[in-house]
Parts: structure tokens; sequence; C-alpha cells
């Protein structure tokens, strides 16, 4: 469980960074590049940069991964047995529960994320944004943008998923989890994201 440890990619994380880039150069314009400030998404926002035209990536701290407190750096399998308060208060249903050890409610974590997000969509209106999270962030954004009874499902490592802000502020999902540039590159079976129920 990563969270918000501050970890760099791995080798096959740095070749999905690149399959997303090659994917983002071909698409239209893009205006801005958003990350959460930890390594693993920094890096991967860079390397779009680079094919991108060489903008300028700009930290957002909002964006960061769900803080999962007593859970960080342990292994999901052994949770139950090592950190059970922690363990139990991740597999709540109960949204307003913190993780033991600093860590983020359900809830905490979508104001986050969601505040984030408004105030880049606000300054960037009728653009095209490209925004670099982490897999429980993202989910959470998809609870803003969803229509009732959709649920995120699985959020794969470099996935690119389209959202629109509306007039009214009203949020839709273009496109979700699209890892189309991930089964031209044999690197979908490693592009697995998120924690169990960060979002």
């Amino acid at each position: 469980m990563q969270g918000q440890l501050d970890v760099e990619l791995n080798e096959v994380g740095r070749q999905q960074a690149i399959a997303v880039a090659e994917r983002l150069s071909k698409e239209a314009n893009i205006s801005a590049i958003y990350s959460s400030d930890l390594k693993r998404a920094l890096e991967t926002a860079e390397t779009i940069a680079a094919k991108c035209g060489g903008l300028e990536v700009i930290r957002e701290e909002g964006l960061r991964e769900r803080h999962l407190g007593d859970l960080q750096g342990r292994h999901y399998h052994e949770l139950a047995k090592t950190a059970t308060k922690a363990y139990e208060a991740l597999r709540s249903s109960r949204s307003d529960e913190e993780i033991p050890g600093g860590g983020e409610s359900r809830d905490q974590l979508y104001k986050r994320c969601t505040s984030a997000l408004k105030t880049i969509a606000e300054k960037h209106r009728g653009q095209r944004v490209v925004v670099v999270s982490h897999g429980g962030a993202i989910r959470s954004l998809h609870n803003r943008a969803a229509e009732k009874g959709q649920h995120a499902g699985k959020i794969s490592n470099t996935s690119v998923s389209v959202l629109q802000l509306s007039e009214g502020d009203t949020w839709s999902i273009k496109s979700w989890n699209d890892v189309s540039h991930l089964n031209e590159s044999d690197f979908l079976k490693s592009a697995f994201g998120g924690d169990a129920s960060s979002g």
C-alpha cells in the first residue's frame, strides 16, 4: 500500500508513462499539465510534457493519493493481521472514517481532490488539460462526475479518463479508464492501480 509514500516509478511504470505520452501527443492540443507532487505521478507527467511540446508541469498537492495512515508501506494481504484497526477503517462502509495513523477518510479525499480539479477546470474553462493523479484520487473524481449508481471499478495505471465541466458546474464523464495505448505496448497485464477501497 503506497498511499502518500513518495516512491519513484519502476521500469514498467516508466514504459507505461512513455506509452500514454505517445498517445496524448497524437491528440488535440493540450493547454496545461497538472500533476500530483508525488514522484510517481510527477515523472509520468514530465514524460507526457516532454512528448507534448515541453509544457511546464504544474504541481498540485490536492491531486495526491489518499493518505493511508498506518497502512502505508505494508503489503495488502498482511493488513488484517498487522494493522487491524487501520484495515477495518479502510474497509469501513462509513465514508467519514479516518484511517488511524494520520490517514484520510474517503470524504476528506473526495473534498481535497474535487476542490483541486474544480480550481483547475475553472482556470482552464474550454481548454484541454491533462491531470496526472493516482487510483484512489481518480476514483473520488469519478464519484463527482458519475451518474448515480455508476461505479469507477479498477483504475489502471496510466489509463486515460476524460471529464468535462459544463455550464452550471455540471461534470460529465466522456471516457473512462481507457488503456488502448497499453494494449498496443503489452503493458496492460501490469496496469493495476489504486488500493482496494480508496475511493
